[in-house]
């Protein structure tokens, strides 16, 4: 994939990724282990497409380090702003909200904006913020905006699987009261 840009690289990755946590996750939707695993093989799916290097040299691994913190924090708020519930029908249900959606959509759309600016508004400063950090080129950028995004999805999952589990383990309330999502 090196014959096309950061960019469209951004672009094709966060389209995608977002296309599907969107579709799986907006609106009433049962918890379900496909549910959950097709995120995660999605952004897998990406990795294999598009990293196609491991930068080591300089701080490199440690930039990539902070792609993925910052994927476990976003996961973790992206996870909070989907309430869970026990459903009439005994199944555990996800309400992704406007919230939700935002919180996907902003960062899907700050990861492609940084890579067009990257070429195109701030491709100095990026060259002389890669030498002064000792950050060896734009695979290290790239990388951890996809191990950013991997990060999000895991966590995210990791947040439904605990609220299920959750949900499971407490008591089922009585026949005739309203469903509620629950604060979890």
């Amino acid at each position: 994939m090196n014959h096309l840009s950061q960019f469209v690289i951004a672009l094709i990755a966060s389209a995608s990724i977002l296309t599907i946590i969107l579709a799986t996750d907006l609106g009433r939707r049962r918890v379900t282990n496909m549910r959950m695993l097709r995120s995660v093989l999605a952004v897998a799916v990406i990795i294999a497409i598009f990293v196609d290097s491991f930068p080591t040299s300089g701080n490199a691994p440690s930039f990539q380090l902070i792609g993925v913190g910052v994927g476990v924090i976003c996961g973790l708020v992206a996870g909070a702003l989907l309430p869970a519930h026990r459903g009439a029908d005994g199944q555990i249900y996800t309400i992704g909200g406007f919230g939700y959606a935002l919180v996907w959509i902003v960062l899907s759309s700050a990861r492609v904006l940084f890579a067009y600016g990257a070429e195109h508004w701030f491709a100095e400063g990026l060259v002389r913020f890669s030498i002064e950090n000792e950050l060896s080129g734009p695979d290290v950028y790239s990388n951890a905006f996809v191990f950013m995004s991997l990060a999000m999805v895991l966590t995210r999952t990791a947040v439904l699987v605990a609220k299920r589990r959750r949900i499971r383990l407490s008591p089922a309330e009585p026949a005739g009261k309203e469903e509620q999502p629950a604060a979890v």
